[in-house]
């Protein structure tokens, strides 16, 4: 996540990259088990990444 530069680039096998409804646009990515990582785009810097249970 540090390296991307486009939230595009989370979206790699095994990851389940998706976007997430609301405004501002959050994406997230499966970490483990119920955990999935969620976080937005400023310009090429991700922000507000937080991890979730979302069970």
């Amino acid at each position: 996540l540090e390296a991307a530069v486009t939230p595009e680039e989370m979206n790699l096998p095994g990851y389940r990259f998706h976007g997430l409804q609301g405004k501002p646009k959050r994406y997230a990515v499966d970490a483990s088990g119920n955990y999935r990582i969620t976080f937005g785009f400023d310009g090429t810097d991700a922000v507000d990444v937080d991890i979730e249970d979302y069970h």
